[in-house]
C-alpha cells in the first residue's frame, strides 16, 4: 500500500514515469533502476506479478515499436538476454513470460511508453491470493529485490 497511496512526485512533473526515472540517474537504487545501457535501462516494475519482474525501457519516450530506432530496438533484445542471466542467478526461476502490452487495449498501463516485460515464473507461482483477495504476495520487497539483481547482474554481466 505504500506504493499506492503515495503518489510519485517525479512523474507529476515529467509526466511519465519511465522518463522521470530515465532522467533521474543519481537514484538508480530508490528508482529501482538495475541496470542502465546506451539507449535502454532495466527497471524493476513498481506493481510486480511475480519477485524480480523486471521491464527494459527505451530512454526515448515512444508509444510504438514502429517509432523505435534500429540500436535501441536491439540492445531492448540483448537486456532482455542480460536481465534473464541476472535472474537465473538471483532467483533461479523456473522459467519466463515476456512480453509487450502496445495501446490500452492490450492492457497497457503505461501506453505511449513502450517496454518489455521480463516476469520469471515458478511452478506453482499462481495461487488463490490473486482470485479471492485481489492481491499478490511476494516473498521479498522490491528494495531487496533490486539489490539482489543488481549484484546478480554485475557477477554474470561483469
Amino acid at each position: 500500500m505504500a506504493y499506492v497511496d503515495q503518489p510519485d512526485k517525479t512523474v507529476a512533473k515529467n509526466g511519465c514515469v519511465f522518463c522521470a526515472k530515465a532522467a533521474d540517474p543519481e537514484n538508480d537504487v530508490s528508482n529501482l533502476v538495475v541496470h542502465r545501457g546506451d539507449h535502454v535501462f532495466v527497471i524493476l516494475n513498481l506493481f510486480p506479478y511475480n519477485n524480480g519482474h523486471l521491464m527494459v525501457v527505451p530512454y526515448e519516450h515512444f508509444g510504438s515499436l514502429q517509432e523505435l530506432g534500429e540500436e535501441a530496438m536491439l540492445e531492448m533484445m540483448r537486456m532482455t538476454r542480460l536481465a534473464q542471466a541476472a535472474l537465473d542467478r538471483a532467483f533461479h526461476p523456473e522459467g519466463y513470460n515476456l512480453g509487450m502490452n502496445l495501446g490500452r487495449a492490450a492492457g497497457a498501463g503505461i501506453a505511449d511508453h513502450i517496454h518489455l516485460h521480463i516476469v520469471p515464473r515458478w511452478n506453482g507461482d499462481t495461487n488463490f491470493m490473486p482470485v479471492l483477495g485481489d492481491t499478490k504476495v511476494l516473498p521479498d520487497a522490491l528494495e531487496a529485490s533490486c539489490v539482489k539483481i543488481r549484484e546478480a547482474w554485475a557477477d554474470v554481466n561483469g
